[in-house]
């Protein structure tokens, strides 16, 4: 700049100051707490495990009363009723082994 712009239009120059708050606001409450006691809750409850035990429980009584109505089952048939029987029982052991499980996941054992 030339002293004539500068006489015209001299440069202004402010001061800008910022007020930052670096202070923690923390109100010492969670925001998500009431989820977190209802996810112990359905965990502590096992409601899903309970409810899939109960269907399957469900559609095992419906397929064994369906392959005692049939007249002469065949090797298929049988096969399909064996392999429905069978997992009720791994159903059943895996449902009834994972209250433990679920403490030492939480560290209560």
């Amino acid at each position: 700049m030339t002293d004539v712009e500068e006489q015209i239009d001299p440069p202004i120059k402010k001061k800008l100051e910022l007020d930052i708050d670096v202070a923690s606001h923390n109100s010492g409450k969670n925001p998500y707490q009431k989820w977190i006691h209802l996810a112990k809750t359905v965990d502590a409850w096992r409601i899903f495990p309970r409810v899939f035990v109960a269907v399957y429980i469900y559609l095992l009584y419906e397929v064994v009363i369906w392959f005692m109505t049939l007249p002469e089952p065949n090797l298929e048939q049988a096969g399909l009723v064996s392999i429905i029987v069978g997992a009720m029982a791994a159903v059943f052991g895996i449902y009834a082994g994972t209250s433990g499980q679920s403490k030492k996941f939480k560290g209560e054992d």
